[in-house]
């Protein structure tokens, strides 16, 4: 069968070949999507169809954690749970609610970084997506790359760092010892290349690629100044990057909340491909980015913040509309980021049938195969992605 290309009438393809066409600057046979969500309630589905349905990408999360094998409960009390999680920190946190509290964490003060081993990245279990046995994922790998587009996914060295040094400690860290902020971004680098690589390879996802989530901005402003990026962290992406493309992987995404615009020139120039989740009321417009960036490829645009909670319904569909001319041909895979229970389901039905109908490029009625949710996106969030979500 051909690949829809820039001149060619779109023909219907799977939700691989649409994703790496659009990747590729080639006219799809529809609008690439990446949603997820928080939860999605039965009145939902009885109005959408299945979850699986409103997706082509799925991103496969390993279990990044530091330390791992550290991991245990250590009480219950007064209502809260008391644990070392899977970076090495004291949290507590609510029983069945995402977010917790750092309490501790195992780069203290005066830790001398060299004498720290963190666990191996080869671990298997860190690769099982919570199933039984390697036999069962190979089995749950295959399900999922004949129904979606699946990319791999590691942290960055600025949030995953926070994780292990504390957020407000590796922020002083950054202005008053770079050296040390450094030292540590370098190590937490090294660890996210030797897992980035090891799921290529267990997973083979060398035609896709990998996602580098590292949330380091405001809605404003990063969470530093560029001079501080390019001297701490820029060394580190360069290396990431490269160790990803060098192993063979086609892309490289980088997910990062907020306004990077100042960071933008010095990450495309390390390498990213592609850029999500384009926050509007951070200042990320889709159009822009593609009047300065005409390679970049973008994943996301849809506001999940505003647009999708307080419509009104046109509002909707024009930035519907318009994220899905900015992809006629290529070079975009609309989404929301994620869907929290904020989101109103009349306005994202109004999205998503813009993206069924406008978005159909083949001009031939839109309608997705069935998809029933997949074990990990029914499970979200879960152990794999507890505090490493973004």
């Amino acid at each position: 069968m051909s690949r829809p290309g820039r001149e060619d009438r779109a023909v219907p393809v799977t939700s691989h070949e649409r994703v790496l066409a659009a990747c590729a600057f080639q006219r799809p046979d529809r609008i690439p999507r990446y949603d997820q969500f928080w939860q999605y309630p039965e009145s939902w589905r009885a109005e959408l169809g299945p979850e699986g349905d409103l997706t082509d990408v799925a991103i496969w999360v390993p279990n990044e954690g530091t330390f791992p094998t550290r991991a245990r409960t250590l009480r219950e009390e007064n209502g809260w749970l008391y644990e070392i999680d899977m970076w090495g920190r004291t949290i507590r946190r609510k029983q069945n609610v995402y977010f917790c509290e750092t309490l501790d964490t195992p780069l203290r003060e005066g830790v001398d970084i060299d004498s720290v081993q963190f666990d191996p990245t080869t671990l298997e279990d860190r690769y099982l997506q919570d199933l039984p046995s390697g036999e069962a994922l190979d089995a749950s790998l295959i399900e999922a790359k004949r129904r979606y587009c699946v990319f791999g996914k590691t942290g960055g060295p600025y949030l995953r760092t926070t994780y292990v040094r504390g957020e407000t400690q590796f922020l002083l860290d950054i202005v008053q010892d770079p050296m040390l902020a450094k030292a540590l971004a370098d190590k937490m680098a090294d660890h996210l290349v030797g897992l980035g690589l090891y799921q290529l390879r267990r997973w083979s996802l060398y035609e896709t690629g990998i996602w580098i989530f590292d949330d380091m901005a405001y809605n404003t402003s990063p969470m530093f100044s560029p001079e501080s990026f390019e001297r701490i962290f820029l060394p580190a992406y360069r290396r990431m990057i490269a160790a990803y493309k060098q192993a063979g992987a086609r892309y490289v995404f980088l997910h990062s909340d907020g306004n990077v615009w100042p960071l933008l020139d010095m990450l495309i120039d390390a390498g990213i491909d592609g850029l999500n989740p384009l926050e509007r009321r951070a200042g990320m417009h889709p159009a822009l980015l593609r009047a300065r960036y005409p390679r970049l490829i973008l994943a996301g645009g849809m506001c999940n913040s505003d647009t999708l909670i307080n419509g009104p319904r046109a509002k909707v569909e024009a930035e519907a509309r318009e994220l899905i001319d900015i992809g006629r041909n290529g070079g975009v895979i609309i989404g929301t980021h994620s869907l929290s229970p904020e989101v109103r389901l009349e306005y994202f039905a109004a999205y998503d049938q813009v993206c069924k109908t406008y978005g159909d490029f083949a001009g031939r009625g839109f309608r997705m195969h069935s998809k029933r949710a997949a074990p990990w996106q029914a499970r979200r969030p879960n152990r794999a992605t507890r505090g490493s979500d973004d």
